[in-house]
């Protein structure tokens, strides 16, 4: 069954979910990535990042079925984080993350929405059988995302990755179509 994007953008009751476009690219976005704060428990806290390194990231999803995604505020348009999906075609499932940028918004429910909003889509797209995401077991607010988005635990890499000179479990969830 071939893969059809989701119209975008997709609304939720708080969040704008648009297609990440080179505009989106500001030194603002960019100082999250460069924030240990923000990126803590992601892979992207053992690199700077600049305006280019950026430019690059957005084209490597020219071309592709994947999905890189600004989540905006409704009430002002604000960029406050961003999405990715990675479609497989051939296996049918699409693999998110998340990162939202703006700390002011940490714990108001942004995150929580954008998730859920971007998971219902990828469900309702006939090629997608199962959507997946993974997290450190210290990144204990990722962990209740997907649980309450209605993911399921499947499995762990033990003391895979390290944080803070200690070594973590990388914990995996999923969630399958509803038939």
């Amino acid at each position: 069954m071939p893969f059809v994007l989701p119209t975008f953008p997709l609304q939720g009751e708080l969040v704008s979910l648009q297609l990440f476009t080179a505009e989106d690219i500001s030194e603002r976005y960019v100082s999250w990535l460069n924030d240990l704060d923000v990126v803590r428990y992601s892979n992207q806290r053992l690199r700077a990042h600049s305006v280019e390194s950026c430019q690059a990231y957005l084209a490597s999803f020219d071309g592709t079925d994947n999905l890189f995604i600004g989540i905006r505020r409704k009430e002002d348009n604000l960029l406050i984080g961003t999405m990715t999906a990675y479609i497989s075609r051939h296996h049918g499932t699409a693999d998110m993350g998340i990162m939202v940028g703006e700390k002011a918004v940490w714990g108001m429910g942004y995150g929580q929405q954008a998730w859920d909003t971007l998971l219902k889509a990828l469900l309702q797209q006939p090629a997608i059988r199962k959507v997946t995401a993974g997290t450190l077991e210290c990144n204990a607010a990722m962990q209740r995302l997907a649980e309450r988005s209605g993911m399921q635990f499947e499995g762990a890499r033990k003391q895979q990755e390290i944080v803070d000179g200690r070594a973590f479990d990388v914990r995996y969830f999923g969630r399958f179509r509803d038939v």
